[in-house]
């Protein structure tokens, strides 16, 4: 299953839902009038916009997500890899790198991932 497309305000929306879930619709307003400055009518809508598209659960006036930070943090990366780098993951390192100087310590992560990646049998090219 793809990973529905979340904009800007609802990530933020997802954010606080993710750190709190499974939450009442209630408290959920009441913290998204807190953080966000929303209304509570603005709220629901997010809720009901969000269900309708898979992104969560809104049951018995219980909130709960049906995807992970995790999950729409990849979809983003992936939109962006391929819509900005031509799917091209060397390029958006390239382009990355050039931007923000590394610490050996993200280095030396960025390697171990890279080495798990290989050890785990999946297939790494120079051309991907």
């Amino acid at each position: 299953m793809e990973t529905p497309k979340i904009f800007e305000s609802e990530y933020r929306f997802c954010l606080i839902l993710w750190e709190h879930e499974p939450i009442g619709s209630t408290k959920l307003a009441k913290l998204c009038n807190e953080k966000l400055g929303w209304s509570r009518t603005t709220t629901y809508t997010v809720i009901r916009r969000l269900s309708d598209r898979g992104v969560v659960k809104n049951e018995n006036a219980i909130v709960t997500s049906l995807v992970s930070k995790n999950q729409v943090q990849a979809a983003e990366i992936d939109e962006m890899v391929e819509k900005t780098f031509e799917g091209s993951v060397p390029a958006f390192l390239a382009a990355f790198t050039r931007r923000k100087t590394l610490s050996r310590e993200e280095v030396n992560e960025i390697r171990k991932m890279l080495d798990q990646y290989d050890a785990d049998g999946k297939e790494v090219s120079a051309n991907s």
